[in-house]
């Protein structure tokens, strides 16, 4: 048998200020984003945006219902949206930004795995890796230079 590693590059900023002018307009958006979250059963409150080639930014916030499985996260709110607004425009990196109104989130607030597996389709389509900015209410902001680093092994349309 043979042993194999995974091994994930990233870079880690000790704030929002840290970050060049662009991530930091980008983490700002979606922290603008997060404070329009309707999340009234956990209130866990995340933003999202989305930065396209064509400098346009998008944006979404987690949508709860009372049904849960209804809802949907900032992310797929955010990414779903600019493939609709702007189809064929490359996306070159998504904020992600997260709150709570029971205690003040201080580590970076990763996807969840139906966000990571429905952005990651996205940079399969376009050939291109997409930037991951984390962060949560305050601290530090985790830079990821692909999807790929944070869903290895991902799924694929090669498996169909």
């Amino acid at each position: 048998m043979k042993k194999h590693q995974i091994i994930i590059d990233y870079h880690v900023y000790p704030d929002l200020d840290s970050l060049n002018t662009e991530d930091k307009l980008l983490m700002k958006s979606a922290i603008e984003a997060r404070r329009n979250a309707y999340a009234p059963y956990s209130n866990f409150y995340v933003g999202a945006a989305v930065l396209l080639g064509n400098a346009e930014v998008v944006i979404g916030n987690n949508q709860e219902n009372a049904s849960y499985p209804s809802g949907l996260c900032a992310e797929r709110v955010a990414i779903f949206q600019a493939g609709a607004r702007y189809p064929g425009i490359e996306i070159k990196t998504v904020a992600i930004t997260a709150t709570s109104k029971n205690y003040v989130v201080k580590e970076p607030a990763a996807p969840c795995g139906n966000c990571r597996q429905s952005m990651i389709e996205y940079e399969q389509k376009q050939q291109q890796p997409i930037r991951v900015l984390l962060m949560g209410e305050e601290g530090q902001v985790v830079l990821f230079h692909s999807l790929a680093d944070i869903l290895p092994l991902a799924f694929s349309s090669s498996f169909l």
